[in-house]
C-alpha cells in the first residue's frame, strides 16, 4: 500500500527542512528563506519573499510554487504567514527593473525583503543568489525553492503577492490580460501588446516592448 497525501507531505517537509534543522541544532533560531518572482515577465514589479519559520512548523504541502496549484498557494500563503516568525515582501517597480536590469532587480528586492523584516535573521538561506547590503551570513543553494522548506514557503509567498498585485494591476490597465498571465510573455500578451501598445506597466528595456515603442515611434514621423 502507497504513502497518503499527508504521509508524502510529512516525508517531503522532513527531507526539505534538513538546512533549517542543521542551522538550529547549532543554536541559530532565526533562519531566513529567501526567493523572488517575476524576473522574466514583460511587465509589473519583481518581488522578492522572506520568511522566518519556527522551529516547530508542520504545514504540510510546502513546496516550489511552480508546482503547487492557484488554491493550494492561496491557502498556504496564509498558513505560512499565519504561522511565520516574520515574513516580508521587497518590491522592484518595473521602472526601477528598466534601471537596474532584471537580475540586479531581483537582488535588490530580496534585499528590501530581508532588511524589511520585524525580526533580524541570524542566517539567510536564498535561491541560487547572494545578497549584495546585508550583514548576515547567507547561503546560496541552486534550486533552493525545490529543495528547501523555508525558500520554498518564500516562494510561496512572493508568487501569491505578485499575482495579487498583477490582478489589481489588470483593472487598472484592462485588455492586456495581466490577471490570467501575471505580465508573462503569453500569445494572448503578445497580440495585446501590438493591438494597444506598451502601458505604464511594462518593462521599457525588454526587447518585445522595446520594438514596439519604437514602431509607435516611427509611425508618427512617418
Amino acid at each position: 500500500m502507497g504513502e497518503s497525501r499527508k504521509e508524502k507531505w510529512a516525508r517531503e517537509r522532513n527531507e526539505t527542512l534538513v538546512r533549517e534543522r542543521a542551522l538550529w541544532s547549532e543554536g541559530v533560531s532565526l533562519v531566513a528563506g529567501v526567493d523572488e518572482v517575476g524576473v522574466g515577465p514583460l511587465a509589473g514589479p519583481l518581488l522578492a519573499a522572506a520568511v522566518i519559520l519556527p522551529a516547530d512548523v508542520a504545514i504540510d504541502g510546502v513546496r516550489d510554487s511552480k508546482k503547487v496549484s492557484p488554491k493550494r498557494r492561496e491557502a498556504l500563503f496564509k498558513e505560512i504567514c499565519d504561522s511565520a516568525i516574520a515574513w516580508n515582501v521587497g518590491e522592484v517597480s518595473a521602472a526601477e527593473v528598466d534601471r537596474l536590469n532584471p537580475y540586479q532587480g531581483a537582488l535588490e528586492a530580496m534585499r528590501r525583503a530581508v532588511t524589511s523584516l520585524t525580526r533580524t535573521p541570524d542566517h539567510v538561506l536564498v535561491d541560487a543568489r547572494t545578497i549584495p547590503g546585508i550583514e548576515q551570513r547567507q547561503t546560496a543553494i541552486v534550486r533552493g525553492d525545490a529543495s528547501v522548506y523555508s525558500i520554498a514557503a518564500a516562494s510561496i509567498i512572493a508568487k501569491v503577492s505578485r499575482d495579487r498585485l498583477m490582478a489589481g494591476i489588470d483593472e487598472q490597465f484592462p485588455g492586456y490580460g495581466f490577471a490570467r498571465h501575471a505580465g508573462y510573455g503569453t500569445p494572448e500578451h503578445f497580440r495585446a501588446l501590438e493591438t494597444l501598445g506598451p502601458c505604464p506597466a511594462h518593462r521599457r528595456s525588454f526587447a518585445p516592448v522595446r520594438d514596439r515603442l519604437a514602431d509607435a515611434a516611427g509611425a508618427k514621423t512617418r
